[in-house]
């Protein structure tokens, strides 16, 4: 089986690295045709992920052709704000696992599950999703994670992904597994807003627990089942983003809180999923009249430059009420 991984930064090549160690070749693609050779030429990621060896199954490319041509898979891996653009121009492959983790505001909003099957045509679309830093994957430290979608399909990326160090589960929730590895980004942001004012434990605790309640609300509003934000997709993956030294979404609230700008994180090298996700998100709850005071918060914080003390004055002064 030759597998295609669509995207070259942390992640995709933790993905490449985990399937070559079980022997399945993979093309890697890359945007940048420079990048792709400096691939090749190191056989090391050294802009996304250092010290991680690229095994020899792993053939990086920037021609789609070459990495799609004879593909059964394609496992994607790119930002969320160009999955629609890239795939729209590429060749298809019959089968996609997403694992990307964001929402799209384009005529609603779309998982990206949707905006797979819009760009490409094709109706066989899975997520993966759940606690899985691309450092600690790419060097088999142990974690699980979930693939979601059509059962037949879930099952053999299960198989296909399955190894002693990554365990996967299948779930036919597409929705909840998606949305809650989306929504949990902006948590995140949340919580490393919390770890860069020195609030304290229990106050992080405090934020993620209501937090979590939030993103439950919206997600089986949303057509997920509550049950699925309690499982890896959900909990498991928002304990791992929100206290993680690796989470990128977890440093940059720190860093707004320190006053560095949202147009400086957003121009930055690794992608701050939950930056556009909770623009995205806000837009649209506003459009629908939804109540989501936190996510409210730290939109207000990133792109409306409110203080983020007054943001959480604002919050802890809220109406009382049974939990």
């Amino acid at each position: 089986m030759k597998v295609a991984v669509l995207g070259a930064g942390a992640w995709g090549t933790a993905l490449s690295v985990l399937l070559a160690a079980k022997g399945i070749p993979v093309y890697l693609w890359a945007r940048r045709r420079e990048f792709a050779e400096e691939l090749r030429a190191y056989r090391e990621n050294r802009a996304y992920l250092p010290g991680v060896a690229l095994p020899a199954l792993v053939w990086p490319t920037a021609q789609a052709e070459e990495a799609l041509e004879g593909a059964e898979l394609a496992l994607v891996a790119l930002p969320s704000r160009a999955v629609r653009e890239i795939l729209s121009g590429f060749p298809r492959a019959p089968l996609y696992v997403s694992a990307t983790k964001g929402l799209e505001l384009a005529g609603g909003l779309k998982r990206m599950s949707q905006v797979i099957r819009e760009a490409t045509g094709v109706d066989r679309v899975l997520a993966l999703s759940g606690p899985n830093h691309a450092e600690e994957v790419a060097r088999f430290l142990p974690t699980a994670s979930v693939v979601a979608g059509e059962e037949e399909d879930a099952r053999r990326v299960q198989a296909l992904l399955n190894s002693p160090t990554f365990r996967v589960y299948t779930s036919p929730d597409l929705t909840g597994v998606e949305l809650g590895g989306a929504l949990k980004n902006v948590l995140a942001l949340a919580a490393g807003m919390v770890d860069g004012l020195r609030l304290g434990d229990n106050a992080k605790a405090a934020l993620l627990t209501r937090g979590l309640r939030e993103l439950v609300r919206l997600g089986t509003a949303l057509g997920g089942k509550e049950a699925t934000f309690y499982g890896l997709a959900g909990l498991g993956d928002l304990l791992a983003t929100c206290y993680s030294l690796h989470s990128r979404n977890r440093e940059a609230g720190e860093r707004l809180v320190r006053g560095v700008g949202v147009e400086e994180l957003l121009g930055g090298r690794q992608v701050v999923e939950g930056l556009f996700t909770v623009r995205a998100l806000v837009e649209w709850a506003r459009a629908e009249g939804a109540e989501l005071p936190i996510f409210e918060a730290v939109y207000r914080v990133a792109y409306e430059g409110e203080e983020p003390l007054r943001a959480l004055s604002a919050l802890m002064a809220r109406e009382p009420k049974p939990e």
